[in-house]
């Protein structure tokens, strides 16, 4: 009796058709999730991102006088790609990525109400882990560090996104999800934790260091703000424009925006060379 050898194991990276494919297989199977597994695997990127954000934030304290401007940023995009790195590896449903599951759309493996209704539990659970997340952050006393130039960064930052122009916040998110949903396209073709890792990272430090604009970052960063301006207002100072209305403001363009950039210059694009049906 003879015993088959195992196959070999596949180290080249999946090729773009073979991505293409995995793609909306992966679309496929998010919209047929349950809404309580879906709900609590969205509050965990949330919460992911978030942390990744909080990363950034004391990353970027201090250094504005000591490094040069990009060289600060990039510095604090390759902290705050922590948030994607632990989506993809640790298992949870982030909004932005999901902008990809409109490749199924397209192929009509799934329907427009149910890519809806899965961006929709999505979008609330990562609302509640980054809020829930920025809580947390600020019960800890994270503004406090470094004499509260922590907290005064984390305010200059979420004043500074509800100070955005609707359109300029608009573009913003659509570059953003470019880069977001390319970082998340490559770990679809990666097989190892080593290969997704490197994927990850420059697109994502790529994003921050141009200052583009994440929706479920700014789940973060806007209500960390908020928090420090009614509770450690000696932090802070008087921005009116800070306020649930602000951060409504600024979800709308940055939202609509990171679709565009995900669903349609990333997942729409790929779908249409390597998917899209022919005669």
């Amino acid at each position: 009796m003879t015993m088959e050898s195992p196959p070999p194991a596949q180290v080249d990276a999946l090729l773009p058709a073979e991505i293409a494919r995995k793609a909306e297989e992966i679309g496929v199977a998010k919209a047929n999730m349950d809404t309580v597994r879906l709900l609590a695997l969205a509050v965990l990127a949330g919460a992911f991102i978030s942390l990744g954000a909080m990363a950034a934030t004391t990353m970027w304290t201090g250094l504005d006088d000591v490094v040069p401007y990009g060289l600060a940023r990039i510095l604090g995009g390759l902290v705050f790609a922590l948030g994607l790195i632990l989506v993809v590896l640790g298992g949870a449903e982030l909004f932005t990525g999901n902008n990809l599951m409109v490749m199924a759309v397209a192929s009509r493996r799934i329907g427009l109400r149910a890519l809806l209704r899965a961006w929709s539990i999505v979008f609330v659970g990562n609302l509640i882990g980054a809020v829930a997340t920025a809580l947390l952050v600020f019960l800890a006393g994270h503004h406090l560090l470094d004499g509260g130039a922590v907290g005064q960064k984390a305010f200059a930052i979420g004043a500074a996104k509800v100070d955005l122009p609707f359109l300029r916040a608009f573009f913003m998110g659509v570059l953003c999800n470019v880069l977001v949903c390319l970082a998340v396209w490559l770990c679809y073709g990666a097989h190892s934790t080593t290969d997704k890792l490197l994927v990850i990272l420059f697109p994502i430090a790529a994003f921050v260091a141009a200052g583009f604009e994440h929706s479920v970052a700014n789940m973060y960063f806007i209500p960390q703000a908020m928090m420090i301006q009614h509770w450690a207002p000696e932090l802070a100072g008087d921005h009116p424009v800070l306020t649930v209305g602000g951060l409504a403001a600024n979800m709308i363009p940055v939202t609509a925006g990171n679709i565009v950039g995900g669903g349609v210059f990333v997942g729409l694009i790929y779908w249409f060379i390597y998917l899209r049906r022919r005669d």
